[in-house]
């Protein structure tokens, strides 16, 4: 591959029908920070928050149906879900909630070691928050 198609960032553009609502979930409730925001000629917003490291996570529907099942006993899952590691998934699921998304299943030990919980979150995205499971 050439230096020129390296890919250098990746961006997930989420269309949200109450923009307000949805910015003040994933920056202020979340705590994605800010990077930029602007204003088009139509008079339309954009804000772009960042999220740490960003990686693409490809599955088959196998795999999708087994962590469904792992993090909330069934398939409940569309073709895209957007998972968030944090340092707290019970502390974070809470706050969340109370922010406005719909907790779709409490947080999970997984086989993989990790707590996972799943909601339903602003602007249609279904959220996996992860982060360390119990020691």
């Amino acid at each position: 591959m050439s230096d020129a198609a390296a890919v250098t960032e990746m961006r997930l553009i989420v269309t949200a029908r109450d923009y307000d609502a949805a910015l003040r979930f994933y920056r202020d409730a979340l705590g994605l920070r800010e990077h930029s925001e602007f204003v088009s000629d139509g008079g339309g917003h954009v804000t772009i928050l960042e999220a740490g490291r960003a990686t693409l996570e490809i599955t088959d529907e196998r795999n999708a149906q087994f962590v469904d099942d792992v993090e909330v006993g069934r398939r409940v899952g569309g073709h895209l879900r957007v998972a968030f590691e944090v340092p707290d998934a019970a502390a974070a699921t809470r706050k969340l909630v109370e922010a406005g998304a719909d907790l779709v299943a409490e947080p999970t030990e997984t086989p993989w070691g990790s707590l996972n919980s799943r909601l339903e979150a602003p602007a249609g995205l279904q959220l996996t928050l992860f982060g360390p499971g119990p020691a």
